[in-house]
């Protein structure tokens, strides 16, 4: 166990707090052209398809490049190196503001993709570093609250500024909330030294070792792959089925946002419960809305309902796969972090890339039809890999056992 390195109460929830905006400001940059599809594939003179590889190719850079970078920098402070990933995004975000070309804004998310990836294995146990070690859970959860706060404001307010002004100002102006948490964490966080060194032989070692983490990354795999493979074209989808306006668009993506949060916050109750349990009955009730949103989503209620449905089994499932996640690796925490930001971003990725090539050759809607599909893969897997559970290594906690969570050590 990893001691940590608070200075003072105070200063330590403080840093938590910055990571936690760090979190809120890489996600809404990773899945901002999801809201500004169409403004920008217009804008940059690409089909909706193609301009869907803004979040294919960050997605790539996060999740295949993430344990090689950890390994590479698991030597260096870990101040410094969030705030170099922030300076990252930052730049990236400004680039992308004034960038010419469809090219250049690819060369240039590729390059975000990166940092994203490192952020996602290191952010949630730096939190847990910063205070006192039976807070550490707290921090992890506070730091995870970053998804609801991004789905609920961050992707919506993109939208609304793009509607008043431009997509270009949108990504501006993320650019400098990104200088603005760069330098909430140079001021809050504290000096964090890296004292595990991992390398990449041992990380790519734990799923052969590890059954239930393998099962569990196969989950993910076919879970992400369906939700932001039908998730990336919800705008283009309301557009063409429910001849959707901008502001509605907006009104959806908040709703969305909410459900999410409101999933959220039920599952933190039930995953302690029923971890299992709770990420069957949030996939049932993913492809439900899935399924709702093709029959009753080309009315303006019917899309309300679909996506309030949608967002809530979303926050169910994200919170179920994290603790599945530590619970089938609670000694190798960031390890088991890394695989899962790896499989996590790159099937946003190649959920975005196939939503992509279907919605180009077979119409918005089969990309809703792909997204049932993997998200009932994803049930069924849980299902037949729930039953072959076995004592040893790498087994899930039974209920009531204490949260994986508070054994994390710093990559």
């Amino acid at each position: 166990m990893n001691e940590h390195l608070t200075h003072s109460s105070l200063r330590g929830w403080l840093g938590v707090a910055a990571i936690t905006a760090s979190l809120f400001v890489f996600l809404t940059t990773e899945l901002m052209p999801v809201g500004l599809l169409t403004p920008l594939s217009r804008s940059l003179d690409v089909q909706v398809g193609v301009a869907a590889l803004m979040v294919t190719l960050y997605g790539v850079a996060a999740g295949l490049a993430v344990t090689f970078i950890v390994a590479w920098t698991r030597r260096v402070n870990r101040r410094v190196l969030l705030s170099v990933l922030l300076a990252v995004l930052t730049l990236g975000n400004l680039v992308t503001a004034v960038a010419p070309n469809f090219p250049l804004v690819l060369a240039t998310r590729l390059l975000m993709g990166f940092a994203s990836g490192v952020f996602w294995a290191i952010g949630v146990s730096m939190a847990m570093r910063l205070v006192q070690e039976r807070h550490a859970s707290r921090a992890a959860a506070i730091v995870m609250s970053g998804i609801s706060i991004a789905t609920v404001v961050g992707i919506p307010l993109g939208t609304v500024v793009e509607d008043l002004t431009g997509w270009r100002t949108t990504f501006l102006i993320w650019a400098g909330l990104g200088l603005l948490v760069l330098l909430t964490v140079a001021v809050t966080v504290p000096s964090l030294p890296s004292d595990n060194a991992v390398s990449v032989r041992e990380v790519f070692g734990l799923p052969v070792k590890n059954v239930p983490l393998r099962a569990v990354l196969c989950i993910v795999v076919l879970f992400v792959l369906g939700h932001f493979g039908a998730y990336t074209f919800v705008r283009p989808f309301l557009e063409d089925v429910a001849s959707a306006s901008s502001s509605f668009i907006t009104v959806v993506l908040i709703v969305f946002g909410i459900g999410g949060a409101i999933g959220n916050f039920i599952a933190g109750y039930t995953v302690d419960k029923n971890l299992r349990g709770s990420f069957i009955v949030g996939s049932l009730m993913l492809a439900t809305a899935l399924l709702l949103l093709l029959a009753i989503g080309d009315g303006k209620a019917g899309a309300i309902v679909a996506l309030v449905l949608w967002g809530l089994a979303f926050g169910v499932v994200q919170l179920s796969q994290v603790n599945m996640t530590l619970a089938a690796a609670p000694e190798t925490f960031e390890a088991a972090m890394s695989l899962n930001t790896m499989a996590y971003n790159t099937s946003i990725a190649l959920g975005a890339l196939f939503g992509g090539l279907f919605a180009d050759n077979l119409g918005v809607t089969s990309v809703v039809w792909f997204g049932v599909a993997l998200t009932a893969a994803s049930l069924l897997v849980m299902l037949a890999t729930s039953t072959r559970r076995s004592p040893g290594a790498g087994a899930p906690p039974s209920a009531g056992e204490p949260a994986p969570a508070t054994t994390a050590r710093d990559a």
